[in-house]
């Protein structure tokens, strides 16, 4: 019996976020989690409101309101029908079902739901794949009633980029820069750095767009960091972890591009760096919250 294929939305969120380590996925979402109460706190929910999460995705957000709250409701609203099914199992385990509704619409046209019939929005890591961000703000400024709350989380990708070019994952690969190269041509080329939705946006722009959707309070908070790792990696969790959805585990993209040779060479000057924490971080993440 052949099994049903999930979409790489599902398949992400569930499994190649984690690299299958289970030290990595309880790291993050523990790290998610401190995320979520951020953007709820910002929401400012009330009982009897009803919240949109847009993106819910495995209902990190939505599921974190209906635990705080006795009388709120949740739509969970999400482009892949595998991570709506997965949430409405969810609910229905925890007894949330009563309280939640499940929409599939993209950001950018949520005509399915009505204007002015939610008190809040909120999204975490969605406009970093929406092209179309500025009529995605229109849409959550239009299903808000007077007065409703957006609440947002997202990754600022273009801090720091281009990063230096004997840099890879934030290790020093003077010594494979041809070979690092080739990799990362191939994931520049999925995700082109000029066009792709994951870059062609900075805070300001949040700002921005916003206030053009007709928002009337805005503010943002920026969170930069740069930090040495000190901490050990596990190597066999960053090959077979995926970025994002679209794109392919470092393991993958090492099999499309790089001649068995070159894997080795590659792996040989990369993993002592990544398994003894040589390397730098470097991120930049956005909280926005708005009042219609």
């Amino acid at each position: 019996m052949t099994q049903a294929k999930h979409d790489i939305w599902s398949d992400w969120l569930l499994e190649r976020r984690f690299g299958g380590n289970v030290r990595q996925m309880k790291a993050t979402m523990r790290y998610l989690h401190r995320v979520r109460n951020k953007v709820l706190k910002h929401a400012r929910l009330r009982e009897g409101e009803t919240l949109l999460d847009v993106g819910c995705g495995d209902g990190l957000i939505g599921f974190g309101a209906l635990e705080k709250t006795d009388s709120v409701r949740v739509v969970f609203c999400d482009i892949s029908e595998d991570l709506l099914h997965h949430s409405r199992a969810i609910a229905e385990k925890m007894g949330f079902l009563d309280r939640s509704e499940f929409t599939r619409a993209p950001a950018e046209d949520l005509s399915a739901i009505a204007s002015g019939s939610v008190d809040v929005v909120t999204t975490r890591s969605v406009l970093i794949y929406v092209s179309l961000k500025e009529e995605a703000f229109r849409e959550f400024h239009r299903v808000l009633k007077p007065g409703g709350r957006l609440s947002i989380f997202e990754p600022i990708n273009r801090f720091g980029y281009p990063g230096p070019p004997d840099r890879f994952a934030g290790h020093d690969v003077a010594a494979v820069a041809a070979i690092a190269r080739k990799v990362k041509a191939l994931y520049e080329q999925i995700q082109p750095p000029d066009s792709d939705p994951m870059m062609d946006f900075d805070e300001r722009d949040l700002v921005t767009l916003a206030e053009k959707a007709g928002f009337r309070e805005v503010q943002l908070e920026l969170q930069v960091k740069v930090k040495l790792k000190h901490t050990h990696t596990d190597w066999d969790a960053m090959l077979r972890t995926a970025p994002n959805p679209k794109i392919p585990t470092l393991e993958e993209a090492m099999e499309q591009v790089l001649s068995p040779a070159e894997r080795e060479t590659f792996v040989a000057h990369l993993r002592p760096l990544v398994e003894e924490g040589r390397g730098t971080l470097r991120s930049a993440v956005a909280y926005l919250w708005a009042v219609k």
